[in-house]
């Protein structure tokens, strides 16, 4: 059984947890940690507040900018519509204070609260051990902002000025970054992803809007064109230096553009999405980290972007609403029954293919759902992944977790490794 190791992304958006002190990050900018980080920035003339984290951590973010506070909070910024970046408005909010979210953030917020029956239990499923909770988490708060971001909004409040820009599909159609010119300091959200030098998650295991990689190479030329010496993004802590920053979009855009040109090359060559998923590398000078998103999974989703969900090598049934596994029964009928389906399956993970296992055991259950050999084969197929991924990425992780500790509560083993 393999470590039950905590993955990049769990580490950062659990960070908060034992923060008793803000973090500075300028004698103006300071940090509250949270599963999407809050900032609060002082001016002369009052307080700009960046995103304010989650329901349930804005209590204590609130707590921890007391000190620094200045004066009126003047502005509160939000980089996006997820909860984790506006669920703590009605905690800060003041008389006086002015919402500014981006273009299309309430479409996209009410797309996601509006959706919450079919998004939440994959959410669960993905993030639930990872975000413990000592009791039920806080509701989302209904949060409607009073000004909107087209392109390019400048706010002008004591001795600084923010200019707000419209940076679309980092996670959100909405999104925006924040630049501060005098400073030279941008906030990126997650206009990036949730981890620095990884690649985008262009279509969550979750499900989201479909972020489409062209949309995202042009918000990073613009963040890039902005000479940034500061960023600071939604986790983790600021990347500092105008050379390294410059480097590290130079890096992030290279390796995005290879995976596009990798597919599109590809897909004019005659080769499959299977193929290229299973064949796609790195060249090793452009690699960027696979955290939340992961480049063969990018692969799959710029080919949708290109072509749409039909493939033809699937064919006719492809048009229809019938699905593989409705043959299941007769295939394992074929085969001798479910159990031979396992010993067969059992023989490919023997053979370390895993996935091929998987393929068999998914027939093998889909006829018989409790069969205990599949459902053994299944189990253990899923740790042979699991000990193969190296745990980095928190989806990949998260859901193999997952996939054990159902088995183990099909089987009556108990709730498992998550």
């Amino acid at each position: 059984m393999s470590e039950n190791r905590q993955p990049t992304l769990a580490n950062l958006v659990r960070a908060g947890d034992a923060q008793t002190e803000a973090v500075e990050i300028t004698p103006f900018v300071f940090m509250s940690r949270d599963i999407s980080n809050a900032y609060l920035v002082t001016t002369s003339d009052g307080d700009v507040l960046v995103n304010t984290g989650s329901p349930d951590g804005a209590g204590r973010s609130v707590a921890l900018f007391g000190p620094h506070r200045t004066g009126l909070l003047r502005y509160i910024i939000l980089t996006q519509s997820h909860s984790d970046h506006f669920g703590g408005v009605p905690e800060f909010k003041e008389d006086g204070t002015t919402v500014v979210a981006g273009p299309g953030y309430i479409e996209a917020r009410d797309d996601m609260l509006g959706m919450q029956s079919f998004f939440g239990p994959r959410t669960f499923k993905l993030w639930g051990t990872t975000l413990k909770r000592d009791a039920p988490p806080r509701p989302t708060p209904d949060v409607t902002p009073d000004l909107f971001v087209e392109e390019r909004l400048t706010l002008e409040v004591g001795n600084r000025t923010f200019e707000l820009i419209s940076a679309p599909e980092g996670e959100t159609v909405d999104n925006i970054v924040v630049w501060m010119p005098k400073e030279k300091i941008v906030f990126t959200g997650n206009t990036f992803g949730p981890v620095w030098l990884s690649m985008p998650f262009l279509n969550t295991l979750r499900g989201d809007k479909p972020r489409l990689v062209r949309t995202y190479l042009k918000t990073l030329e613009k963040v890039r064109a902005l000479g940034a010496e500061i960023v600071i993004t939604g986790h983790g802590e600021p990347i500092v230096g105008k050379d390294r920053i410059r480097a590290d979009l130079d890096r992030m855009h290279a390796a995005v553009s290879y995976v596009r040109d990798y597919t599109l090359a590809g897909m004019k060559a005659g080769r499959t999405v299977h193929e290229l998923v299973r064949e796609f590398a790195f060249p090793e000078n452009i690699r960027i980290g696979d955290f939340h998103g992961k480049a063969n999974w990018a692969v799959k989703s710029i080919w949708r972007e290109y072509a749409g969900w039909f493939h033809y090598e699937d064919g006719t049934t492809e048009l229809y609403g019938v699905p593989r596994s409705s043959v299941d029964a007769d295939l394992a009928e074929l085969a001798g029954g479910a159990d031979r389906l396992a010993e067969r399956a059992k023989a490919r993970l023997a053979a370390d293919q895993p996935l091929e296992a998987l393929h068999l055991v998914a027939i093998a259950l889909g006829a018989e759902p409790g069969n205990r050999a599949a459902l053994g084969v299944k189990k253990d197929a899923s740790q042979v992944l699991l000990d193969q991924s190296g745990q980095n990425n928190l989806s990949e992780t998260m859901w193999l977790r997952s996939e054990i500790a159902e088995v183990d509560k099909a089987l009556g083993e108990g709730s498992g490794e998550r």
